[in-house]
């Protein structure tokens, strides 16, 4: 199982001290190319992405979340914080199970 990291120069150089291998995006087009390159390769399983370079290629990234099991696609914030308006761990997983924790 590989793991890919595409985002801000910061979050791709902090993945890729622990292994991660990366691709740095700043606008809607590198992020388009980093993803598209990401999934041609084969032995990627997951996928984590900024939500800010997420945001740059949403219609692409919600095809693969809700259409296609494999790679997983995981959004994680960057070294800003949370998107305004996103809901945080704990309001996901209480979502995911049902269950207020």
């Amino acid at each position: 199982m590989k793991y890919s990291i595409i985002g801000d120069e910061d979050t791709v150089l902090g993945f890729g001290m622990v292994g991660v291998s990366g691709k740095v995006a700043v606008n809607a087009d590198e992020a388009q190319l980093a993803f598209q390159a990401i999934l041609e390769d084969k032995e990627t399983s997951i996928i984590i992405i900024t939500e800010s370079v997420a945001d740059m290629i949403r219609s692409t990234v919600n095809k693969y979340l809700f259409t296609v099991s494999f790679p997983l696609i995981v959004e994680i914030p960057d070294r800003k914080g949370t998107e305004p308006g996103r809901p945080g761990i704990k309001e996901m997983v209480n979502a995911a199970i049902g269950l207020k924790l």
